[in-house]
């Protein structure tokens, strides 16, 4: 076979083995199954095969860039906060969830030097694993990966555009009830429909009829997870997103499902299932008090622009060259990343404290 047919392999098997799951499922499978498959089954889902993700041009063969690759500043200005999380909470070990290229990785641990210990990866592709392995040799036992979660963490916790990646519930308001979305065999290919469910958005918003929308019970069930086991230390997240009142806005009616394939957006997550990536934005109010009422402290949610800034940015600019600085700015303009991508932190019980990220900025009053 060669190269150029691997793609569509890849992609027709996936979409045999999605058949078969809806056929074991009698029929009909919800949408957060669908999209677990079509993103982590092992060798096929689209984080699990071996087609590039990540770069700044589609002439890579990359579908999209985050942060760690648009600028080494990023990682740079993020190792402020976690420096300074790390020896508030007296802890000397960061845990990153889904490190992608492992360009984050890499510039926090240059960043925080021998202050940090230890930087633990949890990663569910093994592909991504081992280019991550390769990226980050140079700095030996430090670093390890986790096949599992600890039953304890003592840990400042990291996650950079993980919490969009986690399989969402779909539901479609019909003006009378909610339905819950999901995919059926449909000719060669595959299909939308609804069934009843009990499920609902957090809100009643006032949602007009056809409103297609969806909730976050994994990412919401994640952060759970983490506040049952973080026993000392932080958690930041960064992503794209919004607070409930602006997520479940009565004038967002399709929802924020988006796939993404060599740097264009689209809304078809079944067609060319295993070759582009699916996400939804996140609902950070969901995410904090998820977090909140398993024991975390929320300790501070802003803009990625405000963040950067309040991390030591704007000097970090200063002394870059023209390119540095034009690649950086992407990461705080409105247009693009700034305004769109917030970050949240977490303490865990009892350790809360004044993180220099939110020190000028924060929107907690918003969630």
């Amino acid at each position: 076979m060669d190269a150029s047919s691997e793609p569509d392999s890849v992609s027709t098997r996936l979409m045999a083995l999605l058949r078969q799951a809806i056929a074991e499922a009698g029929g009909w499978l919800p949408f957060d199954r669908f999209m677990a498959l079509a993103l982590y089954q092992p060798g096929l889902g689209y984080y699990a095969n071996t087609a590039p993700k990540f770069g700044a041009m589609p002439q890579s063969g990359s579908d999209f860039v985050t942060a760690p690759e648009l600028s080494p500043l990023f990682g740079r200005a993020l190792a402020a906060q976690l420096r300074q999380a790390l020896q508030v909470t007296g802890t000397t070990t960061v845990m990153e969830f889904g490190a992608g290229s492992g360009a984050l990785a890499e510039q926090v641990l240059e960043a925080l030097g021998d202050t940090l210990h230890r930087y633990e990866i949890v990663d569910l592709s093994g592909v991504l694993r081992a280019r991550q392995q390769q990226r980050l040799a140079r700095f030996g036992e430090r670093v390890c990966w986790l096949d599992r979660w600890p039953e304890t963490i003592e840990a400042v916790v990291l996650g950079n555009e993980v919490l969009d990646a986690m399989p969402v519930q779909l539901l479609h308001w019909d003006g009378a009830q909610w339905l819950e979305r999901g995919v059926v065999a449909a000719g060669d290919g595959l299909g939308w429909r609804d069934a009843p469910t009990a499920l609902k958005p957090p809100v009643d918003a006032g949602f007009a009829p056809g409103t297609v929308t969806e909730i976050h019970a994994q990412a919401e069930a994640f952060v759970t997870t983490l506040a049952q086991r973080l026993r000392r230390g932080a958690a930041f997240f960064i992503d794209y997103g919004f607070p409930e009142a602006e997520y479940y806005h009565p004038q967002r009616r399709g929802g924020t499902l988006m796939c993404h394939r060599a740097h264009r957006a689209d809304s078809e997550p079944l067609q060319d299932v295993g070759l582009k990536d699916i996400t939804a934005h996140v609902n950070f109010t969901g995410i904090a008090l998820a977090g909140q009422a398993a024991g975390l402290e929320v300790i501070g949610y802003t803009t990625q622009a405000h963040f950067l800034f309040n991390c030591g940015l704007l000097a970090m600019l200063e002394a870059a060259d023209v390119r540095g600085r034009a690649m950086a700015q992407k990461l705080v303009t409105e247009h693009e990343m700034g305004e769109l991508f917030k970050v949240i932190g977490f303490a865990a019980p009892g350790q809360g404290f004044e993180p220099l990220g939110f020190v000028q900025g924060d929107r907690m009053h918003r969630l």
